[in-house]
């Protein structure tokens, strides 16, 4: 397994469960289905949330191939299929209903493939899909999303900047999820004192709410090179003020980690011009949101990517950092990778179980070894690569696991 696309971000495993629960493909909310190998196996509860957009169908091949892993491991994993975002709405009227979150905190990790689309944005802001994230990201206590930005030499050449920037590129975004300006408040809309129409959000973060995320940073910068680097927007905003003062604070704790500073907009122009600068970076929801999507495409593709948002205790969260892409759903071109690469980390860092998390790593280094491009990652005139779909792609996979 080449060391360029494992999921390098260093954390020490939780393990918070043992023995938990398995099944394939269930799609209908509620529904459990559990196939038991006749061997003894350990058992994976897991609430699976596919969403809007393409994500039926990314996770479909997820599940399939985390089943088929799973099983060459002596693992099972019990698959409770509930409703999230759009579909949610449709269904529903909420994007998030009370039975989805039962559900999430009764099972030992989420698997979460995609919210959103066009046909709900003119719905009201507390009822559009992405409220249902953000919904179950604070019921959760998910306050620590970790994003790696890893460039697989296999796709060096994919990257929209030069070769001899992205290669080797392998950055750690550790995002704060549940607080920072999409929770402050008040917010809304209003009239000013000129009578004209305004909106409004807070931007408010507490000192043990920085405090928690830095030190996640911290003990993740560590583990890899030691070296941290806060963004911030410190020179005008007060809430960076306090952020900045309480991250140096900690970094007291850490004097074998080397930290930096540094402003937002100054963060965003480096990561494209010199993104091997970055090791671990650390920063407030806004912020982290915008920067970890940039440095998504450093890869080519926001679709190779995978992301878990944590809380220490609890199911976290796993999902790719791509959207859901409506435009594309239901023509079988989706990149079911950041969404396998996902439940990878699952593996990992909520379920203690790293054999299935390197076989389930070894299927897409294998499948990008092999040429198997899907449309966001390909590029014509490349040597020794084909276009596919996802379900091709979904194929491959399985097959590396016979």
């Amino acid at each position: 397994l080449t060391t360029t696309f494992c999921i390098s971000m260093a954390l020490a495993s939780r393990g918070l469960r043992a023995h938990l629960q398995h099944s394939a493909a269930a799609k209908a909310p509620g529904a459990v289905v559990v196939r038991r190998p006749v061997q003894c196996a350990a058992l994976h509860k897991i609430c699976v949330l596919p969403g809007d957009g393409i994500g039926p169908e990314i996770m479909d091949v997820c599940t399939r191939l985390l089943t088929a892993a799973g099983k060459k491991e002596g693992e099972q994993f019990e698959y409770h299929y509930e409703l999230i975002g759009g579909a949610a709405i449709d269904a529903t009227g909420m994007p998030l209903p009370d039975k989805t979150l039962v559900t999430a905190k009764a099972c030992n990790a989420v698997l979460l493939a995609a919210i959103g689309g066009y046909k709900w944005d003119s719905l009201p802001s507390n009822l559009r899909p992405e409220r249902g994230l953000l919904g179950i990201r604070a019921a959760l206590n998910a306050f620590a999303n970790l994003r790696p930005a890893i460039v697989p030499r296999q796709l060096a050449d994919s990257s929209p900047l030069k070769r001899e920037l992205v290669e080797g590129v392998d950055i750690l975004i550790v995002r704060e999820l549940v607080s920072g300006i999409y929770f402050g408040q008040p917010r809304g809309f209003g009239t000013n004192e000129k009578g004209e129409r305004i909106g409004y959000n807070t931007d408010v973060y507490s000192e043990p709410e920085v405090e928690r995320i830095a030190r996640v940073a911290f003990d993740a910068a560590r583990k890899r090179s030691k070296r941290l680097c806060s963004v911030d927007k410190s020179n005008v905003l007060e809430v960076s003020q306090l952020w900045k003062e309480v991250v140096i604070r900690v970094g007291l704790e850490y004097p074998d980690v080397e930290l930096s500073h540094m402003y937002i907009d100054n963060a965003a122009m480096q990561l494209l011009r010199n993104p091997r600068y970055f090791d671990v970076v650390v920063t407030s929801n806004l912020f982290g949101d915008i920067l970890s999507d940039e440095a998504s495409m450093l890869s080519g593709s926001l679709g190779m990517l995978p992301s878990a948002s944590i809380s220490g205790a609890g199911p976290g969260i796993y999902e790719p950092v791509h959207g859901s892409a409506p435009d594309i759903a239901g023509m079988d071109i989706a990149n079911p990778l950041g969404m396998v690469m996902s439940a990878a980390m699952m593996c990992k860092y909520d379920l203690n179980i790293p054999k299935v998390a390197e076989r389930l790593e070894a299927a897409v280094n294998a499948a990008l070894d092999a040429g198997y491009r899907t449309k966001d990652i390909y590029k014509e005139g490349q040597p020794g690569v084909k276009l596919v779909k996802c379900s091709d792609m979904g194929s491959f996979l399985m097959n590396t696991m016979a």
